[in-house]
């Protein structure tokens, strides 16, 4: 049976993974916005290497697993926020002022919050991880 929401497959297999220790897993079918949020996510330090792998038949991706992801999630509906509004929605996912991240898909990519209110930008919520 294929996957109804792709995005919040990869955040519940890496939650998984990640609460019974282990330091790699395999995550399918794949998709661009999945690319892009494993980016975020490795830029900001809660996974390692990932690989994608072409398999013909949806693709997957090969994940290096670090031990610092506590919760993640995937958020639906999409809900649309303003770059004055972020405080407001990490009160609502986030147990802490400092601790994790919002995952934020703007018209300049996918983003955490942080960076979008450096960068002034508003856009949609797709996710959360701490």
């Amino acid at each position: 049976m294929p996957a109804q929401n792709i995005l919040a497959n990869l955040f519940v297999t890496l939650y998984n993974n990640e609460a019974r220790r282990k330091s790699d897993c395999i995550i399918l079918p794949t998709s661009k916005l999945g690319i892009e949020v494993l980016k975020t996510l490795q830029k900001d330090g809660y996974i390692g290497e990932f690989e994608h792998i072409d398999d013909k038949r949806g693709g997957k991706f090969k994940i290096e697993l670090l031990a610092k992801i506590t919760k993640c999630g995937a958020i639906s509906p999409r809900f649309k926020v303003k770059n004055t509004e972020y405080n407001d929605w990490e009160q609502q996912y986030l147990p802490a002022y400092n601790r994790g991240m919002l995952l934020v898909t703007t018209n300049q990519g996918v983003m955490s919050h942080h960076d979008a209110v450096n960068k002034g930008l508003g856009g949609f919520l797709i996710g959360y991880v701490y």
